[in-house]
Parts: structure tokens; sequence; C-alpha cells
């Protein structure tokens, strides 16, 4: 992809204007590349995201007093997102505050804004490696483009937008979009990697079946809590940045993972999943 600059920001009163809700807290555990977990606004997380903001706050891409919306609490959460998607990821088209000259892809804001984010990191050899390890316990089927665990315990890397490999897609024990089934009662654990240099990538396991939509975030909240990581940063020279969302399969039924970022999903970032009572 192009790299985009960001734009000029509309202003804080553009999103509170637009009424949008503030997140609740994250059911995300292990490890996380966001900046923290959502709706705990405290610690590394949050101090790095106001030390972020403060570099725009009142220059050529905000506007506003300082303690204002953008740089508290709310806005923190707001961008963070939790159990419910960020507003971003929710309305019709982005808010006025987040408008971008050249692009209509807000990963690529979020991408930018977002690369400094603490967290875990992966070299690009590392991503390669994992993004074509077949996982512990898992039976691959290439001609059929499925990976089939049986047993109560599942682990799995999905690296996004890989390198050499189709951009917009998930790379998953080395296959494009894999179909995935687990048992039910399944704990599963899938490590995200965002390989895509210049754009914002996350994952999510949602009961939406409308993944030709460009907001498929809009129809269905994660299907289970815990399985969603909303964005990961571009990378930098101190690496790729990675998420582990852990959750438990408690309900069977087909499902879809993707990239909740807009239009994403309906780029190719998508595939099943499935909890299957056979297991």
């Amino acid at each position: 992809m192009t790299r985009k600059r960001i734009g000029v920001l509309a202003g804080l009163a553009v999103i509170a204007a637009m009424g949008i809700g503030v997140g609740v807290a994250a059911a995300v555990s292990g490890p996380s590349g966001r900046p923290a977990a959502a709706g705990t606004p405290a610690g590394p997380g949050y101090s790095w995201y106001q030390s972020m903001m403060s570099r725009y706050y009142g220059g050529s891409m905000m506007g506003g007093s300082p303690g204002g919306w953008m740089m508290g609490r709310q806005g923190y959460q707001w961008m963070t997102g939790g159990t419910s998607a960020p507003g971003w990821m929710r309305g019709g088209r982005l808010p006025g505050s987040m408008m971008m000259s050249g692009t209509t892809d807000p990963g690529q804001i979020m991408g930018k804004l977002w690369a400094g984010a603490p967290g875990p990191r992966v070299s690009a050899a590392e991503a390669i490696r994992l993004g074509s390890q077949v996982p512990a316990r898992a039976s691959i089927n290439r001609a059929a483009n499925t990976v089939t665990f049986a047993a109560a315990s599942v682990r799995l890397v999905a690296v996004a937008s890989p390198a050499g490999g189709p951009d917009e897609t998930f790379r998953i024990a080395g296959l494009v979009n894999p179909a995935i089934t687990v048992p039910d009662g399944a704990r599963v654990s899938i490590e995200v990697v965002n390989a895509d240099p210049d754009t914002a990538h996350g994952l999510v396991i949602t009961a939406s079946a409308d993944t030709s939509s460009p907001m498929p975030m809009m129809t269905s909240q994660p299907a289970f809590a815990g399985s969603a990581v909303w964005f990961l940063g571009n990378p930098t020279a101190a690496g790729m940045h990675t998420a582990t969302l852990t959750f438990t399969a408690a309900t069977p039924g087909t499902y879809h993972y993707l990239c909740p970022v807009p239009g994403h999903a309906q780029k190719g970032m998508t595939g099943t999943f499935t909890v299957s009572t056979s297991g």
C-alpha cells in the first residue's frame, strides 16, 4: 500500500457532537500490543497514549484546550475499544476529527498513530516463521484450506498482510484465510501479528455473517469474551506489533474471524471459525 500522510483533524467538538459512546472494559487477556486494556486508563499504555496525543494536540492535527476530551479517559477508551468496537468502527463513516486527505482507510490513520505503542513485537523474520508454522495438535488440509483442532487447548498465530502473500489477508499455518475448527469448550489463544508496513490491522471472532459489508462490526459484537484485538499499529525499527487474544469457545456454531478495521474484511481479511460438538 502507498503510505499516506495524516491530514488535518477537525477538532474535539466534532467528536462530541457525534455522540459516539465510550468503550467498556476489555476482556482481552494475555500480552497485548494495544496501548493498554481499554477501560483501564492506567499504567504505561495510557501514559504512552497521552504522550502520543500531546504531540498533535493543539497543533496541525487537533485543536482544543489541555485536558480536553480526546486527551482524557473517555478519549482513550473511545480510541481503544474493549468488548465494544471503538466508536469509529461502529459508524457509517469516519468522524470528522479523523478525516484524512487522500484515503478513506482508517487503518492508515490508526497504523501511523499507534506505531510507537508499547507492547510485544517480533522481527520480520520471526513473523514469516510464525505465519508458516503448523500449530501443535492441529490437523492441516492444504487442499481444502482447513486447520482443525481436536484438543481442549488451542494455540495459533495469525499474521496480517504477510510479506510475500496476498495483501489484506491472514496467514495461518502457511495458509491464506483458512477455515478453522475447534472443539466446543476449547480454550483458544490467537497471537495476531501486524506485518503491514503502513496500515493497522486487528482480529475479531464475530457471529456476523455479513463479511461483505465495509463495516461488519456494525451488525455483531465479538462472539466470545476476549475474542477481539481491535488494531495493531504499523511496524517500526523495533519490530512488528503483536497481541494475543484468549477466550473460551463456549458455544457451538459457525463464526467468522476478520479484521475489524472498516473495509478490510470486505477486501479479503476474513475466514470461518467453527466451534464443533464433534471435536
